[in-house]
């Protein structure tokens, strides 16, 4: 979980924003990262004020620059634009619950271009709620009875959840209450076609899936249509080696299949080059804290 202290900070050699989780992230092979990030949302310590946080967890960010950070202990959606001081609501903040207007410790949001909307992992309501961008004043539960944490859409507006109960992820055309599994499903373990706990999620051009196996300390692609994933990055137990991770949380992968992790425990951020066998310390790394050079539990 994310220290509830520290902020979202921005490492990037433009210190500009690229639109990050989806299908279609190009980074330059060759790219290097500041290693003093800046704070783009909350850092005004722990609380409820429209420039705070309380443990946020996941984020997107659209084209337009805009962040959307799941405020979890807030339970609220705070929506943060470019060089703002203060953030939003745009869903939630009306205290913890199941009601349509509230959320309860949200994990992930995404959003989704086609119907201007947020969609929502509502984890303690065991529900996916979609929320429109624009007044949405209330959810509509879309998915229900799944422990939900990664969300992710790919350009044919198909919605890929993780599934952290039931070790699984599973793709949604929309309208469908069911959907499909499309990596895991076959009870919790190690073998290459389990998972344990699937935490967040990325799908490529190519409708790949990639999933952060979070109990196996590893990152897993599933192919589209394959019965067994393949192990991308960690995979060599728990620790603080290049081939190792300390509990990995969130997943982006760039045009040429390089894997980069939030390797939470770690306090660092990794980048995995396509086959590599161990990865690179991209930014954190230098032990657990507040300073613009470090990470505290990178989700």
């Amino acid at each position: 979980m994310v220290n509830p202290s520290y902020p979202y900070m921005l490492f990037d050699c433009s210190l500009q924003f690229h639109p990050l989780r989806g299908s279609s992230i190009d980074i330059h092979p060759n790219a290097r990262w500041q290693q003093n990030g800046i704070t783009v949302a909350g850092g005004n310590r722990q609380g409820n004020g429209i420039n705070q946080l309380s443990f946020p967890y996941g984020l997107y960010v659209d084209d337009d620059q805009i962040i959307y950070v799941a405020d979890e202990s807030n339970h609220r959606i705070v929506e943060w634009k470019w060089g703002a001081t203060s953030g939003q609501v745009v869903a939630g903040g009306n205290g913890k619950g199941s009601g349509d207007h509230q959320l309860s410790y949200p994990l992930d949001v995404i959003v989704d271009k086609e119907r201007d909307s947020l969609i929502i992992s509502d984890w303690w309501n065991r529900r996916v709620v979609r929320w429109l961008r624009q007044n949405g004043t209330s959810g509509e539960t879309i998915i229900s009875k799944i422990v939900c944490r990664g969300l992710a859409m790919d350009e044919n507006g198909l919605l890929y959840v993780a599934d952290a109960e039931n070790d699984e992820v599973r793709r949604y055309r929309r309208g469908e209450s069911q959907g499909i599994v499309v990596a895991g499903g076959n009870g919790r373990g190690n073998r290459r076609d389990q998972l344990n706990e699937s935490q967040y999620v990325f799908v490529d051009r190519d409708h790949s899936v990639y999933v952060s196996d979070w109990r196996n300390n590893r990152v897993m692609k599933w192919r589209e249509g394959a019965k067994q994933g393949i192990v991308v990055a960690g995979g060599q137990g728990y620790g603080n080696g290049l081939t190792q991770f300390s509990d990995p949380q969130g997943v982006v992968v760039d045009q040429l299949g390089t894997v980069y992790v939030a390797d939470a425990g770690n306090d660092r951020i990794m980048r995995w080059s396509k086959e590599a066998t161990q990865g690179s310390v991209i930014v954190g790394g230098n032990g657990q804290g507040k300073q613009s050079n470090q990470l505290n539990v990178p989700i």
